[in-house]
């Protein structure tokens, strides 16, 4: 139904900045919510920003002030930029996409998802 495809990662130093794209197909953003998230190695994959079908955005603790979730709905593309990147950063990033509106931050209720992308952050 829905495919996320997801571009940007590399690697980047402390203290740097990086941004992802997300692009999806098969429906509008607006119908949906958008949400990124992340996994280490041997650790859970775990939130880290959503933005619901209106244009709401939330974040984890551990990224807000620092990260920025936006979109642009003529290219159907949701974005996150990631500044003062720290080694704790370091994850596979995932979009994904619900489908209700409203946002939510359990990955487990999220039904579709990109293949992931490597982010990097030395120390």
């Amino acid at each position: 139904q829905v495919q996320l495809v997801e571009s940007g990662g590399g690697l980047v130093q402390t203290g740097g900045s990086l941004g992802l794209s997300c692009a999806a197909s098969g429906r509008s953003l607006s119908t949906m919510s958008m949400g990124w998230f992340r996994q280490a190695p041997g650790k859970q994959r775990e939130f880290v920003a959503v933005m619901g079908g209106s244009g709401s955005q939330h974040y984890a603790d551990s990224v807000k002030g620092r990260f920025t979730i936006s979109r642009d709905n003529a290219k159907n593309t949701v974005y996150l930029q990631m500044n003062s990147l720290k080694s704790e950063d370091t994850a596979v990033y995932y979009c994904a996409a619900r489908n209700s509106p409203i946002p939510y931050t359990r990955a487990a209720f999220y039904e579709y998802w990109g293949q992931g992308t490597q982010v990097t952050v030395s120390s």
